[in-house]
């Protein structure tokens, strides 16, 4: 079948190269391309209709401002009449600022729940009831290593970034619910985590692998079809990751 793609956070980084990943397969019709703002949504779109591929669409979307979700909403309603595919990407992480467990800036916890937990449900219920018109719906939520707590909770284990880390936990236990209330609706609804990745997210930390190299991990489970696994949180390796 012919997929209608929405991806959060489409204008930069990983989510820039899924989108673009996405508009390079022939069983995608369009691609929307989600941006906080207007102008850089439209520059992203611009610049992968230039390389050819004229499945992308720029919508203004903030998945914490929910006149956008409702307005983003609308749109895709108008022109297609349903979404096949939601990439919940959008995130923050407040990474270069201390989040010790111990002495944490409680602002910077809201600040990023406010993004990572409240802005992926606001946009995910928003957009359930287009998804429940698609024959095969897919919901693909990115997370994070670091959202395993029993990686986590493992003695020695390092990167405890409190706010991101509580954020994106908290996310995947809604992505759990997510799937177990859709699963007779048999909407797919997964976790997966792209390992780590070299963007502005970490503050382009090194070694980590491209946007592009991630895009590629989460791209299969974003064009799940009908007898797709759901209700997984899946690892780089494409195999089952703790929660």
């Amino acid at each position: 079948m012919s997929k209608i793609v929405l991806v959060t956070g489409g204008n930069a980084g990983i989510g820039y190269e899924l989108v673009k990943a996405l508009a390079s397969k022939p069983e995608v019709q369009k691609v929307y391309l989600a941006a906080r703002s207007v102008k850089s949504g439209q520059d992203a779109q611009y610049k992968i209709n230039a390389e050819g591929l004229n499945k992308v669409v720029a919508v203004q979307l903030d998945v914490t401002d929910t006149a956008t979700i409702a307005a983003a909403k609308e749109t895709i309603e108008k022109n297609e009449g349903r979404l096949d595919v939601l990439v919940n990407n959008a995130g923050i992480s407040e990474m270069d600022k201390p989040q010790n467990a111990t002495n944490i800036d409680v602002a910077i916890v809201r600040r990023t729940v406010e993004t990572n937990l409240f802005g992926l449900i606001q946009t995910t219920t928003a957009f359930i009831p287009l998804l429940r018109k698609s024959p095969q719906a897919v919901i693909l939520n990115v997370s994070t290593d670091m959202a395993s707590n029993g990686k986590q909770a493992v003695p020695g284990a390092g990167l405890h970034v409190v706010a991101y880390n509580t954020s994106k936990a908290a996310a995947n236990s809604y992505t759990i619910a997510l799937s177990q209330e859709l699963r007779a609706e048999n909407i797919k609804v997964n976790a997966v985590t792209p390992g780590f990745t070299t963007t502005k997210l970490n503050g382009h930390a090194p070694g980590g692998k491209t946007s592009k190299d991630a895009a590629e991990i989460l791209l299969p489970w974003a064009l799940l079809d009908k007898d797709g696994a759901t209700g997984l949180f899946i690892g780089e390796d494409g195999k089952e990751y703790p929660w």
